[in-house]
């Protein structure tokens, strides 16, 4: 079997290609701006790589699609302060890529793997979120916030129509995953990063961690481990199990607030003898979030999902607690990091 990624020096890419590539005889082809995710990959001789753009490249991407038995588009800009300061840019690159992509994958009858989002959900009241019943919730217009979400939604809608008319798909919507290689901590932007990064940034950066509306708002964290391990399942499909599912990927026992992630960050780090003193210093800030983000965020409490199905049909669950999750984070930050940009100690661990 051959799985075409795109955008595979991503977070999710990278780690579902180095899974394959450790477990299963499948070839994988992947395609990325950047390569520094993959690099220690790049030798084996079932990855074939190409450097580029998914919007430049389309010949390239034409001609893998049509080699390839699984498509897995993962190109997209997926931070919330991008959705409210560039919305347009998220529309192309969440929207517009995508469509291309997808239409291929249909004229050429190639089964697509599509990563939809927990965001879909929006400020729906249910707890858990089930696929099948939950109402998908958005904001108002002029919150920008929901062009992320709203553009996935309606991926999700044009696929939908076109298994009806015989695509291969299945849609899976990722809660919160987290591990390493999600984002840069070197980028001192403010929400320039997801939570875990954004925070350890700032604690390297000794900057205070700024919890937006008091850190109250809950997410149902998910280790990436725990992630691939259910694509790895939707891919191989025993039995045909996934098609034309939406699965929901995420851990419900993994539900906690920022600020008690916050806290576990710092926590983590204080067993580390050489950042004690570092981590003693931090300082947690509320900030309400029109100062954090600006007048076009909107937030949501709780995000739990349902997973009777994906645990129904491929027998999957998560197994990795958040604790666990974030000192495999920390640790693995201390062991790789440039200790000299931040200016701290090289540890011995």
């Amino acid at each position: 079997m051959k799985i075409l990624i795109l955008g595979i020096n991503g977070f999710i890419g990278s780690n579902l290609s180095r899974s394959i590539l450790e477990s299963t005889n499948w070839k994988v082809s992947g395609l990325d701006l950047r390569q520094n995710n993959i690099k220690k990959m790049l030798s084996n001789k079932n990855l074939t790589f190409h450097l580029g753009d998914v919007n430049q490249e389309k010949e390239w991407v034409i001609h893998e699609i049509l080699t390839s038995d699984v498509v897995i588009p993962l190109t997209a800009i997926a931070t919330p302060m991008s959705y409210i300061k560039n919305p347009l840019s998220v529309f192309q690159s969440v929207f517009e890529t995508n469509m291309y992509i997808i239409k291929e994958c249909v004229r050429q009858k190639r089964r697509i793997i599509f990563p939809s989002t927990s965001e879909v959900y929006g400020m729906c009241d249910d707890l858990p979120f089930n696929e099948k019943n939950s109402q998908l919730v958005l904001g108002p217009i002029h919150k920008e916030r929901w062009i992320y979400s709203c553009s996935k939604q309606l991926l999700d809608r044009v696929i939908w129509a076109y298994g009806k008319e015989g695509l291969p798909f299945t849609l899976f919507r990722p809660f919160n995953w987290i591990g390493h290689g999600q984002d840069s901590i070197y980028n001192p932007k403010k929400g320039g990063s997801r939570v875990i990064p954004q925070f350890l940034g700032n604690i390297l950066r000794k900057e205070p961690l700024q919890l937006v509306d008091g850190g109250e708002q809950k997410r149902s964290f998910t280790d990436i481990k725990d992630g691939v391990n259910a694509l790895i399942k939707i891919i191989r499909n025993d039995s045909g199990k996934a098609n034309g599912k939406i699965f929901n990927i995420g851990n419900p026992k993994n539900n906690a607030s920022i600020k008690e992630v916050a806290n576990m960050l710092i926590h983590s780090l204080r067993a580390y003898p050489e950042y004690r003193d570092l981590v003693s210093n931090v300082k947690i800030e509320t900030v309400p979030k029109e100062d954090f983000y600006g007048s076009g965020y909107q937030d949501v409490q709780q995000r739990i999902p349902d997973i009777s199905d994906i645990q129904e049909s491929l027998n999957w669950s998560p197994s990795i607690p958040l604790n666990k999750s974030i000192e495999n984070i920390t640790s693995y930050m201390i062991k790789n990091i440039d200790h000299k940009i931040f200016e701290l100690p090289v540890t011995g661990y």
